[in-house]
């Protein structure tokens, strides 16, 4: 999962950087906000929890870690999406953003339990 996550991330990497290059190109700067949420929540955020993972290899393998992997990867593209029409003025979009960003805050929380449920004192074994 670890390295599923990094790659993820670099994907988002490269859009956020894609769209902050194309804002600084073309001067159409409306998008600032989907920029940032690329940045942090694609690039950053998978990028931690793919360290995480990396490092404590026994919460990659739980139940609450499959969840969080696939509710937060499919929800912060329909976030992102809502955020960018709804930035560009199709208000039709605004639902799409509320119930993707609440997804994504979810999987969060889906995450923040895996750590404090399943992360114990001892050493874990760190994956090659």
């Amino acid at each position: 999962m670890a390295t599923r996550l990094l790659k993820l991330a670099v994907i988002y990497l490269i859009a956020g950087m894609s769209l902050g290059l194309f804002m600084g190109i073309t001067q159409e700067l409306q998008f600032h906000s989907v920029h940032a949420h690329i940045n942090l929540l694609g690039w950053v955020s998978l990028a931690v929890a793919g360290f995480i993972f990396h490092l404590f290899p026994d919460l990659a393998r739980t139940r609450l870690a499959a969840i969080y992997f696939w509710l937060y990867n499919l929800s912060l593209p329909a976030g992102l999406a809502g955020l960018a029409l709804t930035v560009a003025g199709y208000a039709w979009a605004e639902p799409i953003l509320g119930i993707g960003f609440t997804a994504v805050w979810a999987a969060g929380c889906i995450f923040g339990a895996n750590v404090l449920l399943h992360l114990t004192a001892e050493r874990q074994s760190v994956s090659a």
